[in-house]
């Protein structure tokens, strides 16, 4: 196992998830130019109305270019409210909704600065969650290569497009909510398989 460096993401999808069992520590990228459209600020879970896009708001600065690490949540709308709810719904008749829930319900309850801050401390509850002891480091400057970690900056994207490379990930099918209605959708947030697949999940990964 290697140790990973990744960027910074918003209740991550599951391939997000397979990198951290498979590595021996993790860094995250702070001092990166912050892009829009990615995981940093959002995640897909599944809905009634099939798969739904859950969206930080951040605070738009005046410079072209800002930093990861000072990337400011916007809470002038009730996003935290939306996002349970969306949550909520999509997830309470799921078999390990009741058991998970308690422990992420202070994410939509307080008021995190920064989104690096927000999604660093959502990450190391997952991992909590998932059995997942690893450690956590944040970059100290940028470098566009690294000898000693394994760079997967901008591997995983919504966007096929703008993915750094590709990634030889297949998600293997799991029993979804509203598996009646859609079929198997892959790479969801790590919540989806967590509400789904409870303590079996460390194994799916």
């Amino acid at each position: 196992m290697s140790n990973i460096l990744i960027n910074t993401a918003y209740f991550p999808p599951v391939q997000y998830f397979t990198k951290v069992n498979n590595c021996t520590e993790i860094w995250i990228e702070q001092y990166e130019s912050y892009g829009k459209q990615s995981y940093r600020n959002r995640c897909d879970i599944m809905t009634a109305n099939g798969v739904m896009t859950l969206s930080v708001p951040v605070v738009k600065g005046s410079s072209i270019k800002i930093l990861t690490k000072d990337v400011l949540v916007d809470y002038s709308t009730n996003w935290q409210k939306l996002h349970f709810k969306g949550i909520e719904s999509a997830y309470k008749n799921s078999p390990y909704y009741d058991y998970y829930i308690d422990n992420f319900m202070h994410f939509f309850e307080r008021k995190e600065k920064f989104l690096l801050d927000l999604n660093t401390k959502i990450l190391k509850e997952l991992m909590d969650n998932l059995q997942l002891q690893r450690p956590i480091k944040l970059t100290e400057d940028y470098y566009p290569t690294y000898d000693t970690l394994t760079d997967l900056r901008d591997v995983i994207h919504p966007k096929p497009s703008r993915r750094r490379i590709e990634d030889p990930f297949i998600a293997k099918p799991y029993h979804q909510t509203f598996a009646e209605r859609f079929p198997f959708a892959p790479n969801l947030s790590i919540l989806d398989l967590l509400f789904n697949m409870g303590p079996e999940s460390h194994g799916y990964l």
